[in-house]
């Protein structure tokens, strides 16, 4: 396929399932969390504005909850029929640690999903807002799990290697890795910021449109809070993960920054723009800050980090793509600091519901989160390279003996399945979106599943259908 070879071809197989699929538990993490705090404000002060908010957004969850599910299932395949070195070599690790995820956050999601979906007139308030806080909880557990498997991959410890074969030896340490704490904030951290992102611009949209509603003006409220709060941490955040990153993957740090080499006695300047030339080992029309980089990385005007040129080249990750990839993440992180401080300036001016240039700058931040994290995955997957466990195990002896045709041909076949499936699903979640809150009057709503009654619901997405689509299907 256009010259590729079996190993590139994997890789970037792994990227496109892998892309697709991160959009969805980011936004379940989010939202999850956003329905248990919806329905907490209810349970204080039973206002209506909770409850229409909730079941709005009830059904967006659902249907992201179960696209986030199937297309999970297609990257642990992947890990043996394209990566079947990786798992000969690190199976012992990764395997459990999978495990752990079924185990603790599916169980748990399992057990309350279906009262959180659809017993909302079944159970009492306490028994409802349980389940939904046991689903929230779910969600981060299985971030954790899925994060400590990546974050030991990028920091491995706690383990010996024997006959070729990673052998675990201490799963605290396996677990707690160097790199585990920071990643985990910072992706979960990632996670409410573009759900809180996403809110805004539901409600943008909807007030653009003249649908200025009491719940509407609740969730822009909410998400903007959201944002102003949680945008200046998630960037504090990013720069302890840097030093950290900086202590135990300094190649990956050098390549972000497009350093090549110390100058004697010169602090590090920060490279704004630029266009690194691995074959010409400097960054091309750099436009630079003096001793910024140094001040950001060692915190100090004249601290010195390792160039690229330190390191062998067959050592050094592709700086073109790190490079742009993390200032892709960290501009849209500002953007999203702007729009904030921009939310506080309207509320002052009780502007923060009419004034249509914030309101389409909302309405076009809406997929910045997402855009953010997949920038970040870039970032911390391509810079590890060419190691798929750092410093253990490389990219190229852990793919699987396959033809280049064959991934080619399974390439082609993802791409236009993912689209298909995964395409019609976003579309309908951006259907529901443009629907609205609407008001939720439970006794109009008596219960109707169990034997003999119509729409039994057995699978999360039938908590998307309303009354009508329901009856319709009947």
């Amino acid at each position: 396929m256009l010259g590729f070879t079996a190993l590139e071809l994997a890789r970037i197989q792994f990227a496109f399932t892998m892309s697709f699929h991160i959009l969805f538990p980011a936004i379940t993490i989010g939202l999850a969390s956003y329905l248990a705090v919806l329905e907490l404000c209810w349970l204080r002060t039973g206002r209506q504005v909770y409850v229409d908010l909730y079941q709005y957004w009830l059904k967006i969850f659902s249907v992201n909850f179960g696209m986030g599910v199937v297309s999970g299932l297609v990257m642990a395949y992947q890990f043996g029929t394209n990566w079947s070195g990786f798992s000969e070599f690190a199976g012992s690790v990764t395997g459990p640690l999978l495990a752990y995820e079924v185990l603790t956050a599916f169980f748990l999601e399992a057990g309350f999903l279906g009262v959180m979906l659809f017993g909302w007139t079944r159970v009492g308030p306490g028994l409802h807002f349980l389940s939904t806080c046991m689903v929230a909880l779910g969600t981060l557990i299985s971030a954790t799990w899925i994060l400590a498997s990546n974050s030991w991959m990028q920091t491995p410890q706690g383990h010996a290697i024997i006959n070729g074969a990673v052998v675990p030896q201490d799963w605290l340490a396996i677990i707690f890795n160097p790199s585990f704490p920071y990643r985990l904030v910072h992706m979960s951290v990632a996670a409410f910021l573009c759900t809180a992102l996403f809110v805004a611009a539901a409600a943008a949209w909807h007030l653009l449109r003249r649908n200025d509603t009491p719940a509407v003006r609740k969730m822009l409220s909410m998400a903007m809070w959201m944002i102003v709060i949680v945008a200046p941490i998630q960037a504090v955040i990013g720069d302890f993960h840097g030093i950290n990153t900086l202590k135990h993957q300094p190649a990956k740090i050098a390549a972000m920054e497009g350093h090549w080499e110390n100058k004697p006695g010169e602090g590090l300047p920060l490279i704004l723009f630029g266009v690194p030339d691995m074959e010409a080992e400097t960054t091309r029309y750099a436009v630079e800050i003096p001793r910024l980089g140094s001040l950001i990385l060692t915190h100090s005007l004249d601290g010195q980090i390792k160039g690229l040129k330190e390191f062998a080249k067959e050592d050094r990750p592709p700086a073109q793509i790190v490079f742009w990839s993390f200032r892709i993440m960290v501009g849209l992180g500002f953007a999203m600091i702007a729009l904030g401080l921009w939310s506080l300036i309207g509320r002052r001016g009780n502007k923060l519901y009419a004034s249509r240039p914030f309101l389409w700058a909302a309405l076009l931040m809406g997929p910045s989160g997402l855009v953010a994290i997949l920038a970040g995955w870039v970032t911390t997957e391509v810079g590890r390279q060419p190691w798929v466990v750092y410093g253990l195990l490389r990219t190229k002896d852990a793919v699987s003996a396959h033809a280049p045709e064959s991934l080619a041909l399974t390439l082609g076949l993802f791409i236009i399945v993912y689209l298909f499936v995964f395409g019609t699903g976003i579309a309908y979640v951006l259907r529901l979106v443009r629907g609205g809150p609407t008001h939720f009057d439970a006794s109009v709503h008596p219960p109707e599943g169990g034997p003999g009654h119509e729409r039994t619901p057995a699978r999360p997405m039938s908590a998307a259908l309303n009354d009508s689509e329901s009856k319709a299907g009947n």
